[in-house]
């Protein structure tokens, strides 16, 4: 009985299969690519602007949702397009009602969520309450509230910048993504102050030392700090083992008295490092990330820096599935 060949015709078959296979794949990550949209979380200048410059930069139009305040001050939204199976990207910057913001931002996520969005995540460059990431006294670690609020309400991943405390990131069950704004402020300083080699950073509270001390570095500058300012130091207040009252009371049993703690007692203001004759730098070149219209009023020495640049690109990078470590080039640790 002859043997049968299967050779060619094993071959185109193996061919057609592959081809068909390539333009389903294609097929799907072309309509992968393009799943997404950006919302803005509120109608305040400042979100509307810098949500904007995002969606200009990707060349995507804003996505359309009306959020507003009912007559008792309870938050509405309103998504007015399909979001089914696509990566949704909030952009809410933090007014100074900052409750509000932060209902705004919870109820489009979980608006979204129920609305089979696949994935959802907050472009929130300044996160509140950031600074209550620590035991207070006998208060709350508020952040960490605030991290399971979010992922409850159905975000999946998060967006920030220059987090007040690095660690805040372990409160969270999902990614996030900490960018920095200080390439762009460094980049301010060597292109809009004259004759900057000439100058000196100054911190103005020895809390701000670290991060002043990473621009003198970079700039190739000294460094000069400010001590005695009025301040509320972190580090006195980490463990929340320092409420005892003023006065000595007798609480235990009779003949245990505890040494009592001296108070403190702020010493006069004094700049710690050679400012003589040199231009003095304190940050007040502030990102697009908070709204500041009337502070910029009131002070015409506040500069604002655009960092729509970084935020559009963590987007089209998480979208398209690509690293993230081009965003942290030079990073270090204290920056």
């Amino acid at each position: 009985m002859p043997k049968r060949r299967f050779g060619p015709h094993k071959f185109s078959f193996s061919q057609s299969h592959s081809a068909k296979l390539s333009y389903g794949y294609n097929s799907r990550m072309n309509v992968g690519k393009s799943g997404y949209r950006v919302f803005s979380a509120n109608s305040t200048t400042a979100c509307t602007e810098l949500a904007k410059r995002i969606t200009e930069r990707l060349g995507v139009e804003l996505g359309k949702s009306v959020v507003y305040q009912e007559a008792n001050r309870e938050t509405r939204v309103d998504v007015k397009e399909s979001v089914r199976g696509q990566d949704i990207f909030i952009i809410q910057t933090i007014p100074r009602d900052v409750n509000t913001a932060i209902m705004e931002l919870l109820i489009m996520a979980y608006a979204l969520k129920t609305s089979c969005a696949q994935n959802i995540i907050g472009v929130i460059p300044y996160f509140p309450y950031s600074k209550q990431c620590k035991m207070r006294k006998r208060g709350s670690i508020v952040c960490k509230l605030l991290a399971s609020m979010l992922a409850k309400a159905g975000l999946t991943h998060i967006i920030t910048m220059d987090l007040h405390q690095k660690e805040i990131q372990g409160f969270f069950t999902f990614p996030v993504d900490n960018l920095r704004a200080s390439p762009f402020l460094i980049q301010y300083i060597q292109e809009e102050i004259p004759d900057y080699r000439n100058a000196v950073i100054v911190a103005k509270s020895p809390s701000a030392a670290k991060r002043a001390q990473s621009f003198a570095e970079r700039l190739r500058l000294g460094l000069a700090v400010m001590h005695g300012e009025p301040q509320c130091s972190e580090s006195d207040m980490a463990d929340g083992r320092n409420s005892p009252p003023a006065v000595r009371t007798s609480t235990g049993p009779p003949g245990l008295e505890l040494p009592l703690m001296m108070a403190k007692e702020k010493p006069p203001i004094t700049v710690v490092g050679d400012v003589g004759g040199r231009i003095a730098i304190i940050v007040v070149v502030v990102t697009n990330t908070v709204p500041h219209e009337v502070q910029k009023l009131q002070c015409p020495k506040i500069k604002t820096v655009d960092v729509s640049m970084i935020l559009a690109e963590a987007i089209r990078r998480i979208h398209n599935g690509e690293s993230m470590a081009y965003l942290f080039r030079n990073i270090a640790v204290d920056d």
